[in-house]
């Protein structure tokens, strides 16, 4: 009987969004723009991380990033990885807090769909969301322009109609 009580005091929370754009980039490029985690660049969220340049992700492994909104490293879990698909991750900055963020990309006709999902639990989820609600609505758009901008370099330079071929 003491349990239920107990358990009642618990509050569990859980905030869920899903932001979507559509991007000219190739998925071979959004795709290697999300798994560059030694440059988070593009990223709203995050500053920097402490994994080295060209290590493959893949499931399990754990690495630290500094988000913008808190100034202490984050231990942060690749939990599934679907090339060119879909990664799903998890952070715990802090005890009462766990986030996951799924990142899913698809061809359609239209361009690739970027998805972004962020899923808050804990009794600090609504204390995190009013601080980072503001970036997460970015980053969809951010990984879609990091990629179209690599797609845009990577282009030879046009020439203009008066020169001659």
């Amino acid at each position: 009987m003491c349990q239920g009580w107990l358990h009642q005091l618990e509050p569990t929370r859980q905030l869920e969004r899903q932001y979507q754009t559509l991007s000219t980039a190739p998925i071979e490029t959004l795709w290697q723009t999300l798994i560059n985690l030694a440059d988070m660049s593009w990223h709203p969220l995050i500053t920097s991380t402490n994994v080295p340049r060209g290590l493959v992700i893949k499931p399990g492994l754990i690495y630290r990033v500094m988000p913008r909104w808190l100034p202490i490293p984050v231990t942060t879990f690749v939990e599934r990885v679907l090339p060119e698909e879909l990664l799903s991750i998890r952070l715990f900055p802090v005890p009462g807090l766990e986030e996951r963020v799924i990142y899913r990309l698809e061809s359609t006709m239209w361009g690739t769909r970027v998805s972004y999902s962020i899923t808050l639990r804990g009794w600090l989820s609504p204390l995190a969301w009013s601080l980072i609600k503001p970036y997460a609505a970015q980053v969809a758009e951010a990984i879609a322009a990091a990629a179209e901008k690599t797609t845009q370099k990577a282009l030879p330079p046009r020439r203009s109609s008066s020169e001659a071929w």
